[in-house]
């Protein structure tokens, strides 16, 4: 097994923290920064969270509860960082159905998500996902029914759409081209 990238540690780290919170949590968004630009942007926070001097570590700094939005891309959708903030992560909690089964879901949203929480073959999965300015990625799974037996899938590609979600709200906002008449 290859050495871990920074990302990846700090990924399965916000994995084990979820597990000490427990299920049935709300979405968690992290700012990742570099130590060293944290122990120079803020360094009583530093000291606070014990970053060594010379550390070469990313840190995980959990944002505040996410607003209310129709779902996590809406949400994602709005968020800029920036440019001191090298990526970002995501604690979220979904529930997985078979294939097949979205042919039985309700049209209503709220029906569809009560059927869900009840379908006899529904797993819970909890997904930690997290992504840096130069573009690396990387992806910790959990079953519920795996939470005590330790079992983590872990990869860089094991939820890409949420990944690119994710990396867009680290995209610079370009300013708006003008209109025929010169108005942006």
């Amino acid at each position: 097994m290859g050495s871990v990238t920074l990302l990846e540690e700090v990924v399965l780290d916000l994995e084990r923290h979820a597990v000490d919170t427990g299920w049935d949590a709300p979405p968690r968004l992290y700012a990742l920064v570099e130590s060293a630009e944290l122990r120079r942007r803020e360094p009583a926070l530093a000291d606070r969270l014990q970053l060594a001097e010379d550390a070469d570590t990313i840190a995980a700094l959990e944002q505040g509860e996410l607003p209310e939005a129709d779902s996590i891309e809406e949400t994602l959708a709005r968020i800029a960082w920036p440019p001191s903030v090298a990526g970002c992560a995501l604690v979220i909690e979904r529930v997985v159905l078979p294939p097949g089964t979205e042919e039985d879901m309700p049209e209503d949203e709220a029906a569809a998500a009560q059927w869900a929480a009840s379908h006899p073959q529904r797993e819970d999965v909890r997904m930690v996902v997290g992504v840096l300015r130069d573009g690396e990625r990387h992806s910790a799974l959990r079953l519920r029914r795996h939470d005590a037996d330790d079992e983590v899938l872990s990869g860089p590609d094991l939820v890409p759409a949420l990944a690119d979600a994710l990396a867009a709200t680290l995209e610079p906002d370009l300013p708006e081209e003008p209109d025929e008449a010169g108005h942006g």
